[in-house]
Order: C-alpha cells, then structure tokens, then sequence
C-alpha cells in the first residue's frame, strides 16, 4: 500500500482484536523503512518492532511455562523458538492479512514486499508493540494468546522429540548426575556413512542409537537414556 491517507485500519485493528485508543500507532506500525525514505518525516515502525519483540518473548515464555508445567528449561526454549521466529510470525501476520496495509516503498513494493516473510513478521511485532503501547498488558497478552499460542500445542508434539539431549541434561542435573558424555563412531563409505553414539553418564552407559548423521544417533543414544532416567 502507497498511500495511507486512503487506507481504513479500522479493519486491521478490528482483525488483530484491539480497539486503538490513539490509532496513530497502527499506523506507525505499518510503516516499512523504504516508504519512510520516500515520505521525509515519518517514523518507521523500527522501533515499535524492537518493542514488540520483547513483549511477545515475555507472554510466550509466561504461557508456554504455565501451559506445560512439567517441561524442563531446554524444551521450554525450544518450544518458545518454535513460535517466535520469521517463519511462524510471517505466517501469523498472513492469516491476519498484515501484508494488504504495509505501506511500503515503491521499489519494495514492486519487489513483492508485502509478501516477504521477513517484512511480515517484523510487521507483525511492531503491531504488538503498538497495541502494547496503546492498551498496555493485557491487550498485548491477549493479542499473543489469540494468534500465536494456539500453535504452542501444534509444536509440543515435535519439541518432545527433536532435543532428547535438552532434555537429558536436565534429567541428569535434576538428579544430581554428571553431565551426558557422547561417544560416537561409524561404519560405511563417506556417502553412506552411518553413525553410532552410546551416551555414558558417571562412567555408566546409559543409552545408544543410530542415525544418518551424528546429531541423529546422539538424539536416539539421549532419547534411550532419558528413559532410563525418567
């Protein structure tokens, strides 16, 4: 979008659920730098978006720990990552339909802009920002809650099993055990490798696995050995 004198963001607020006390800020929010750079005067919504990265860290991070209370730290970051990053932002930002309202410059928007994965999600939290700055808190939550949270228990079934080592680490600090050592060896040509990690705990070992690459066998020895500890 060029001209934001014509643009209604009544409809965006009304998409992203918050009733803005001063909508200047949405406004803001959606101006990318390179319409600022053709629009002397006006703010980019930089800084909205730095504003917005740290509120949505902070209600991710307050949801995930008390929706999966017995998750262990490493997974709960895992778990937040799984949200809060350009891919997963750009698409929530697409289901609200953030893209039709950037105003953008008009090289950007020749280049397809408003459909760039970066310029969504970067949109997207300078949005929070503003709804935090305009209502505070508890919009902010709820806007976070509303379009980003959902996907929390789509991403739970994968957390459990992409980091076995998180999760053994913790097991064996919260059980007063060494730290998890890897051995790992392989079998096969170059391209066909394949690999075999025993995982060994206080001079015991307590799990192996295979894989086709290292990261997968020491994933199957931690996930092996987290049984045995859990």
């Amino acid at each position: 979008m060029s001209d934001p004198e014509s643009s209604d963001l009544a409809e965006l607020a009304t998409r992203v659920g918050h009733e803005f006390a001063d909508p200047a800020l949405l406004r803001r929010a959606m101006a990318h730098r390179s319409w600022c750079a053709e629009t002397p005067g006006e703010p980019s919504n930089e800084r909205l978006e730095f504003l917005g990265d740290a509120v949505l860290g902070w209600v991710i991070a307050d949801i995930a720990f008390r929706r999966f209370d017995k998750l262990p730290e490493g997974l709960l970051t895992d778990l937040r990552k799984s949200v809060v990053n350009a891919s997963a932002l750009a698409e929530v930002a697409e289901e609200i339909g953030i893209g039709r309202y950037l105003f953008l410059g008009k090289g950007e928007a020749a280049a397809g802009g408003a459909e760039k994965p970066s310029l969504l999600s970067d949109a997207f939290e300078a949005v929070l920002g503003a709804v935090y700055l305009d209502g505070g808190t508890a919009p902010a939550y709820a806007m976070v809650e509303r379009w980003v949270a959902p996907r929390l228990s789509t991403s739970i079934e994968r957390i459990d099993q992409l980091d076995h080592k998180t999760q053994l680490q913790e097991l064996a600090a919260r059980s007063g055990k060494g730290a998890p050592d890897y051995v790992l060896t392989s079998t096969g040509p170059d391209h066909a490798k394949r690999f075999h990690a025993e995982v060994i705990i206080d001079g015991n070992i307590l799990g192996a696995g295979s894989g086709r690459s290292k990261k997968a066998a020491e994933q199957a020895a931690a996930s092996r050995a987290a049984a045995v500890l859990g």
